[in-house]
């Protein structure tokens, strides 16, 4: 037609001239539908915009007709030429001649979303040209005190941005298929060993309580300093990804059967400092000999058996400080993407930074944005998000020091934008505080309790969205820093 002679004319104007893809006959057809039916702008309204087109007109034509079919009322070449220039010149046509024109030559409406995911993809193929461009032209003319990595970073978001925006794989499901989808995860979780319907995290009372760690989930694990709450978040990272067992899909790419990959996020503690602790756990010598060197050669052999069967497990760990969300948002893409990725640690939630914007309007919203920011993730990649949180310390004021929703600290949208939110409590830690003077009928009687008391731990469930609330006792050996399911009485051998 004759906007499409005028681009060839162009083109072949300078054998060096490279126009961005695009397609206008494909574009005039779409167009004539939606002019000669409206709904054909519905098959594609939900992933199309007017700014997806790459002639001007077909812009501001997308644009009125949808503005017009919105309102209720019918987007017809006599309708919507009144809302153009109606002295514009198209090849020597009038507007009215070109949207009859369109209308005369109009694909069938079954063929309209098919000319429109046509469209929307020349679209992103032209908008990955401009995002190249910028990055060329960025990196010649940077300023002095922008780093490559932010340039590497904003790259990285704007890709992500532009796979993410607009796809038109999405829209409604009908409910048979989200009730097939139901049904095969039950199938998938009673063939599962434990019959889990998520991660198992290697804690049998904890996994019977909750299923095992659900994709998807914001799962918020809380506790005083003291309490074990990264203990706890490391055991069960190190669980999930020693149990990992993966197999090959006919695409090639690796479907994860039992276990996961996990990412790590350590931004209080450096990755030497948490894989010390493992160390400690596995080979169940004590961390702070370990630092000291203070090992006997037997103890050297169970460090390096240990050691070997840790260094094939997929457990990848940032131990960058003071990240902002958007940073860990975009590593953690990259690393589902390199990779593969099944679970999620963030050490810890106060650690991480908002926007400067949310910086400014006070900690609060910061925090806001970054739970918001960790759900969505959380969702967009599919996987379970364990972000492990401080208390307020208006638990240490309390005669009963169990932790409650309201102890969150900072923000109400913790509590609001977890799925499921995990309080650590260890009774032990507060009892060795109140130790009275040796000998006394005061003292024996605390020692009993200690003893009573000594070596457990407690998970409050104080949320969960797709499940009961509860606590599991657990045991806890301080010296390697590890949690374990406690041994009860019905789970002991028969003594007689």
């Amino acid at each position: 037609m004759v906007v499409e002679s005028l681009a060839r004319k162009t083109q072949g104007a300078d054998p060096l001239y490279r126009v961005a893809p695009h397609n206008v006959e494909v574009e005039q057809a779409l167009l004539g539908a939606v002019l000669v039916n409206n709904e054909a702008f519905y098959r594609v309204s939900d992933f199309l915009e007017p700014k997806h087109f790459f002639e001007p007109l077909h812009q501001s034509v997308f644009d009125i007709c949808g503005q017009l079919i919105r309102v209720g009322k019918v987007a017809t070449p006599v309708t919507i030429k009144t809302f153009l220039p109606g002295d514009a010149d198209i090849g020597g046509l009038t507007v009215a001649q070109y949207l009859a024109r369109l209308a005369a030559e109009a694909t069938t409406v079954i063929n309209a979303a098919d000319y429109g995911r046509v469209i929307y993809d020349l679209a992103t193929r032209r908008e990955l040209i401009r995002i190249g461009e910028d990055m060329v032209n960025i990196a010649f003319d940077a300023p002095v005190d922008m780093p490559p990595t932010d340039q590497i970073e904003d790259a990285e978001r704007r890709l992500y941005e532009l796979a993410e925006t607009g796809r038109y794989d999405g829209g409604f499901l009908r409910f048979s298929d989200a009730l097939k989808e139901a049904i095969d995860m039950a199938g998938r979780a009673y063939q599962r060993d434990g019959h889990l319907s998520g991660l198992a995290t290697g804690l049998d009372d904890v996994d019977a309580l909750m299923g095992g760690l659900q994709a998807s989930d914001l799962i918020i694990l809380a506790g005083r300093p003291g309490m074990g709450k990264t203990a706890l978040a490391t055991n069960i990272a190190y669980n999930v990804a020693a149990n990992y067992n993966g197999r090959p899909r006919p695409d090639g790419t690796i479907e994860t059967v039992t276990g996961g990959i996990v990412g790590f996020f350590s931004l209080e503690m450096s990755a030497e400092q948490l894989a010390t602790r493992v160390l400690a756990e596995q080979s169940e010598i004590p961390s702070s000999r370990i630092r000291r060197g203070d090992i006997s050669d037997a103890d050297f052999g169970k460090l390096a058996a240990a050691a070997q069967v840790m260094q094939s497990i997929p457990l990848y760990i940032d131990d960058t400080g003071g990240i902002s969300i958007a940073q860990l948002t975009a590593r953690a893409r990259r690393l589902k993407r390199q990779r593969g990725l099944d679970m999620m640690v963030v050490d810890y939630l106060q650690l991480l930074s908002g926007s400067s914007k949310r910086a400014s309007e006070g900690r609060v919203q910061e925090i806001t944005e970054i739970t918001t920011g960790l759900k969505a993730l959380a969702k967009e990649l599919c996987v379970p998000i364990i972000a492990l949180s401080q208390l307020s310390r208006q638990v240490e004021s309390r005669e009963d020091k169990r932790p409650q929703l309201s102890d969150l600290r900072e923000s109400g949208s913790i509590e609001q934008d977890a799925d499921v939110v995990l309080f650590v409590f260890r009774e032990e830690y507060y009892h060795k505080n109140k130790e009275p003077r040796q000998g006394t009928e005061e003292w024996f009687k605390w020692d009993q309790e200690l003893e009573a008391i000594k070596g457990t731990a407690e998970l409050i469930v104080g949320k969960q969205r797709h499940g009961p609330t509860g606590s599991v006792k657990l045991h806890f050996a301080s010296e390697f820093t590890r949690f374990a399911t406690l041994a009860r009485e019905d789970r002991l051998p028969d003594r007689r």
